[in-house]
């Protein structure tokens, strides 16, 4: 299939550009939101950039949207109606932020466009009203197992934390700071001594990274913190324990299901929370072993074969192209979806 979509979140992109198919993504000279393109990722040569003037005569089989105000910005780009003349799917990357429980989907009329929720948390609570909905949950790329813990730090990822503040959690970090050093990764991150009064031999402000330098230097902290309150589920979690990095994090929105107590600790409890950094990071040997089991548990739950393979079921319902899975894709109007994944053992 030729698939448009915009380069919107690099790391989901990342895993969903890995599958069989064409890629064309909306391209400029000024960049930006609206014409980033492959901006000169590692990626496969069957992602290609395509300019917004030449997307009314492409060959398109279907349209990925990740935004409300894309369904218009590709409809006048094609000239051809979504859901209608050309195939398309809407992929809610996000939790609802307004009236929770009660926020309706911006796509919740849109009968002919199916919304791919991206955790069963997401998928709970947005009100889709009438729209076909499914789950696909995260897949990665496997890093590999990098893990060396040599740093008895805590690593955590977070784009803009002073800006989004109580939503990521940051305003926790002189807690967790007190217990162990923190190196901190992401976008936006220049303020954030300043905003937490944090000094040097506290928070060690690393920046933003390409993602392999990232990875490798991540992997060196001993312990993976994951502490925001409302967002759907950070895909950096899901490399760290990739990576086998064991992991602290509040029991918010998705992590409960997403990260298994036998991989470090989950809990709505700081103070919990910060006695089992403190245990972590002192101890080498268990932290260790703990994050053998959470990239265990990331590969077989949030690996990149089940991602592409669940997409190809998707994308084949809304085209009415052939996929090799004949199963139900799950797919259903207005209920809760119940095919999508089977389900895991209690824990």
């Amino acid at each position: 299939m030729r698939i448009l979509l915009w380069h919107v979140h690099g790391s989901w992109t990342d895993a969903f550009v890995r599958g069989p198919h064409h890629y064309l993504l909306p391209w400029s000279l000024e960049g930006g939101a609206w014409g980033l393109g492959r901006a000169e990722r590692d990626w496969p040569g069957n992602v290609e950039n395509v300019t917004t003037d030449a997307l009314a005569e492409a060959d398109i089989d279907v349209v990925v949207l990740q935004r409300p105000e894309e369904l218009a910005v590709a409809e006048r780009a094609l000239h051809r109606r979504l859901g209608r003349d050309i195939p398309a799917v809407y992929v809610e990357h996000n939790t609802p932020r307004q009236d929770v429980p009660n926020q309706r989907h911006p796509l919740a009329d849109q009968r002919n466009i199916p919304i791919v929720h991206v955790t069963h948390f997401n998928h709970l609570l947005w009100d889709s009203g009438d729209a076909p909905t499914t789950v696909i949950e995260h897949g990665v790329v496997d890093p590999g197992e990098l893990y060396t813990g040599r740093l008895p730090h805590f690593g955590v990822v977070i784009n803009e934390p002073v800006r989004r503040w109580r939503v990521t959690g940051t305003d926790l970090l002189p807690a967790f700071a007190g217990v162990g050093h923190v190196d901190f990764f992401g976008m936006g991150t220049d303020m954030l001594p300043d905003a937490t009064g944090l000094s040097v031999g506290e928070l060690t402000v690393i920046g933003d990274l390409p993602l392999a330098r990232l990875h490798a230097r991540l992997a060196e902290c001993r312990v993976y913190l994951h502490p925001v309150r409302w967002t759907s589920l950070g895909l950096a979690l899901i490399e760290a324990m990739h990576l086998g990095m064991p992991v602290i994090a509040l029991a918010s929105t998705e992590v409960p299901r997403a990260v298994p107590p036998e991989a470090g600790a989950v809990s709505t409890n700081v103070h919990d929370l910060l006695a089992a950094g403190r245990r972590l990071l002192g101890d080498p040997d268990e932290a260790r072993a703990l994050g053998r089991v959470a990239r265990a548990f990331a590969l077989e739950h949030y690996g990149l074969a089940a991602f592409l393979r669940r997409w190809d079921e998707v994308l084949g319902d809304v085209s009415g192209t052939e996929h090799r899975n004949t199963g139900q894709s799950g797919i259903e109007h207005g209920g809760i979806e119940a095919l999508s994944q089977p389900a895991r053992s209690a824990r």
